[in-house]
């Protein structure tokens, strides 16, 4: 099994920047790819950035050039660092861990004031 705990979430102007952190624990090793996800009020949860197992990255058009995938392999840790936000940035964003099995953490509400 794969434990994922998200951290980070909050309240922040737009403009400004936020960094998210999940925390993987578990069966770490059978993790092929991660990602991060968000789901805005009224619309279906969508890709935000992926990152594989060799660190290749890949983001939603509407987050490149202001949001970077990242990961520490020593810390078991995988971040999210967040730049020039809009108030469209708001929402809950998940981690989710694909391998064995699909994973996913509890969410983090994020709030972008205009």
């Amino acid at each position: 099994q794969v434990q994922l705990v998200e951290s980070g979430g909050g309240l922040v102007q737009a403009g400004g920047s936020l960094r998210l952190s999940c925390a993987a624990s578990g069966s770490i090793f059978s993790i092929n790819v991660m990602g991060w996800y968000r789901q805005a009020p009224g619309k279906q949860r969508e890709l935000v950035a992926i990152i594989d197992s060799g660190g290749t990255t890949t983001y939603a058009d509407s987050v490149k050039g202001r949001f970077t995938i990242s990961r520490d392999n020593a810390k078991n840790t995988m971040y999210l660092q967040m730049a020039s936000l809009k108030p469209e940035d708001t929402a809950v964003y998940y981690c989710r861990a694909i391998g064995r099995g699909d994973y996913w953490g509890q969410g983090t509400q994020v709030t972008i004031s205009s």
